[in-house]
């Protein structure tokens, strides 16, 4: 019943394939585990392609793309037509943490941009303190093939900014903090029919559970908040949830998904 949309089953403690087990027993039906470098976007593939109902994303984080060579990305290109594959990311830009230069970064996410186009895959975006310059590069490259704003962290600017380009919004555990105010409002804010769900886990562990790994199963506890804040209940909203995945990953029975 439940879905997440962005997960790094590569990074979680308990090995993948424990990972998903436990998520099935939860009733998560939906992961798409998203690969950072290309190590582990190939090791992504791999894990997809192994189960049903796990895709995978190949792409090379933003704060790595200095290793974002023309070899390598020619590599996650070629990764990129496994059938396994719904996503191209996570890219994008990331002026939060000292990284990769920016000019490298927005070559990179210029160049994964292309991939996902050529590719027909859906573009998963890494957005940390960047909103004006992801938008600016978005508008430039269009048209677009689909995209997902993961783990969102903007406001209802950058809301509206989406929802006027039918971009998807995608809410991770961090939304559940309590002092997550202002993005609490963003994701009240948000049209029902462009939001998504996800863990990022192992990372951002959502609340009352910090101080735990975060693990797929625990996409229940981040739905749950969603659907208080858009006054559902949690099986409608994981409904909601469930179609709003099927259409921005085009995944099997969405309309063109197969």
């Amino acid at each position: 019943m439940f879905t997440d949309t962005h997960c790094h089953l590569t990074h979680v403690p308990t090995g993948a394939r424990a990972a998903i087990d436990t998520a099935r027993a939860d009733g998560v039906t939906t992961m798409v585990t998203v690969g950072t470098d290309l190590a582990s976007s190939a090791e992504c593939v791999r894990i997809a392609a192994a189960h049903e109902g796990v895709y995978a994303a190949v792409g090379i984080h933003p704060n790595d793309a200095i290793e974002a060579t023309e070899a390598v990305l020619a590599r996650i290109e070629d990764l990129a037509q496994h059938d396994s594959v719904v996503a191209v990311g996570e890219t994008g830009l990331d002026w939060f943490r000292e990284g990769a230069p920016p000019i490298r970064q927005e070559e990179s996410f210029r160049s994964h941009i292309r991939i996902a186009r050529d590719a027909d895959r859906t573009l998963v975006i890494h957005d940390r303190e960047a909103h004006d310059d992801i938008v600016r590069v978005l508008v430039d490259e269009m048209p677009l093939p689909r995209v997902v704003f993961h783990c969102f962290s903007g406001g209802r600017d950058l809301v509206e900014t989406c929802a006027v380009n039918g971009w998807w919004m995608s809410f991770a555990g961090n939304v559940t903090f309590t002092n997550a105010t202002p993005l609490q409002e963003a994701a009240a804010a948000v049209p029902l029919e462009l939001l998504l769900t996800e863990t990022d886990s192992p990372f951002l562990t959502p609340h009352p559970h910090r101080g735990k790994p975060n693990s797929p199963s625990m996409v229940a506890v981040t739905t749950a908040f969603l659907a208080d804040l858009h006054g559902l209940g949690t099986e409608d909203m994981a409904a909601a949830v469930g179609d709003n995945a099927r259409r921005a990953f085009a995944l099997p029975g969405a309309p063109g998904g197969g």
